[in-house]
């Protein structure tokens, strides 16, 4: 099999968890390499992502590596295999690499939960809405470029809906829900379409108010956190000027999961968001 040359992020994610258990275990690449019979350069090429292992190759490196979490194996085994083609691959020749990535993340995701300060999630927008907000990206798209991140973010939508409806928890400030972008008309869509959203038995809308009296959590970055199989195995995806960036790192992931909590513990239940956009909608 030839090393892939564009590993998606859901291959390197494979790999740099088999790098992580194997550095846990002490051995060099290659030590590891020649305990389990591959050359130097496959086992580089496995932890970054550009040579695909099947199941039972994980499993073995994994008890070579004396890894006894049958939970984080398990669900190692079943990322692996080539690449597993989806709506998303049509777009990696039209938009940068990251959004074909969050759409694969969603795809296999456990559980969403997105933190948002000035924008509605996009995975909530409306067709108006998310037009009116792609069209003002700096420096400004072409009218076709609009047009393939537009229907790439409402595709991304079929993740919360079908068969396998993902959890999905949306914290969203006040501020997002007064940013009138394509004006009131739109916004007041938009809301009523939140309102429509939340009664989903997958979907829960929490607003974070100004009068919320206290601290604001973190430092009011947006950002996404995909839950994994395993909690080893999420994700947060954050919003870059140059695209969706994507960190894993345990530290990282703590961090972003404490903020995410103290976000929640700031907002108002599902119940009182309700009424507070209803009241908005009132005031439009």
């Amino acid at each position: 099999m030839s090393p892939m040359n564009f590993p998606t992020l859901r291959q390197r994610r494979l790999g740099a968890e088999l790098r992580k258990l194997r550095e846990r275990a002490g051995l060099s690449s290659t030590a590891a390499a020649a305990q389990l019979g591959f050359q130097q350069a496959r086992m580089s090429m496995i932890e970054a992502g550009r040579y695909a292992v099947g199941a039972d190759k994980v499993r073995a490196m994994a008890s070579s590596y004396a890894c006894a979490d049958d939970a984080l194996v398990d669900a190692l085994a079943d990322m692996t295999g080539g690449r597993t083609k989806g709506w998303w691959d049509g777009y990696r020749e039209h938009l940068p690499a990251g959004f074909a990535d969050l759409a694969e993340l969603e795809h296999h995701a456990c559980g969403l939960r997105v933190c948002l300060v000035i924008h509605i999630p996009g995975l909530l927008q409306t067709l108006d809405h998310a037009r009116a907000v792609i069209s003002e990206a700096a420096p400004p798209l072409r009218p076709y470029e609009v047009e393939h991140r537009l229907s790439h973010r409402l595709k991304r939508q079929v993740v919360l809906h079908g068969d396998r409806p993902v959890p999905y928890t949306a914290i969203i400030h006040e501020a997002a829900l007064r940013m009138e972008f394509g004006g009131p008309g739109t916004m007041q869509g938009q809301l009523k379409h939140l309102l429509t959203m939340s009664e989903m038995d997958n979907v829960t809308i929490r607003v974070i108010p100004f009068a919320g009296g206290g601290t604001f959590p973190g430092t009011g970055q947006s950002f996404d956190y995909v839950l994994g199989p395993v909690p080893q195995l999420d994700t947060v995806q954050l919003d870059a000027a140059p695209g969706c960036q994507f960190a894993y790192a345990d530290t990282e992931l703590a961090k972003y999961r404490a903020v995410a909590d103290r976000m929640e513990g700031t907002a108002l239940d599902p119940v009182r968001s309700r009424d507070f956009i209803h009241g908005l909608l009132r005031t439009m």
